[in-house]
């Protein structure tokens, strides 16, 4: 399985020529979902989700479909019937030839006054790797690769390391980055790699690593 790393959450993984993706958002790249077979979206959130990224994906591939929760999915469905999906928190499903579990339900408060809205994290190939989207959500499987969300309004350093400790991968790639600054990179690699238990790694948009 080969991992590219896009914009923020936005991730491609390929393997025996197909391509899924998850989280093509307003952060990321204007083509980042286009050539995808699948598109998976964690949460409603702009950054996560943009509606003209995952129409022009499936406007230019009319096999392509998209897995994701009902607030995702009620403003996709009518113009695409019978290719977008509803998931949740139990759900197993096979798409692009990737395995896929759902795991989670809830984004994490960012403050008790924002109402919280749902949020599904997607555990690919048994374990081979996991995005848990807007939440820090830990899997009842074990994890090879997880996409760590390094930065975001919601957290806060410790509890990314402690996620790290908790769900124990044998690596963690950031995603969630876009907020986070050249100057305070080097604080988060130092803090997270010596702290968290596992390879803290990172990819800048568009490289790519082999799982």
């Amino acid at each position: 399985m080969r991992l590219t790393k896009k914009s923020h959450s936005c991730v491609r993984l390929e393997k025996d020529g197909r391509t899924l993706v998850v989280d093509p958002g307003g952060f990321s790249e204007e083509d980042a979902a286009l050539g995808a077979d699948a598109l998976l979206v964690t949460h409603e959130h702009p950054d996560h989700f943009d509606e003209g990224r995952l129409r022009a994906a499936l406007e230019a591939d009319p096999a392509a479909g998209v897995w994701t929760l009902k607030s995702v999915a009620d403003q996709l469905s009518a113009a695409f019937p019978g290719r977008v999906h509803t998931v949740g928190h139990g759900d197993t499903f096979t798409a692009a030839g990737f395995e896929v579990q759902v795991h989670g339900e809830l984004h994490a408060v960012i403050h008790p006054d924002i109402p919280r809205v749902t949020n599904v994290g997607y555990l690919v190939d048994g374990g081979a790797l996991f995005h848990p989207g807007d939440a820090l959500t830990v899997p009842d499987h074990p994890v090879r690769t997880l996409m760590l969300p390094v930065m975001a309004p919601w957290n806060k350093i410790s509890e990314v390391i402690d996620y790290v400790r908790e769900v124990r991968p044998e690596r963690a790639y950031d995603i969630h980055d876009a907020l986070l600054t050249d100057l305070a990179r080097p604080i988060y690699d130092r803090q997270i790699g010596a702290l968290g238990g596992a390879p803290h790694l990172r990819l800048a948009p568009g490289a790519t690593a082999e799982l």
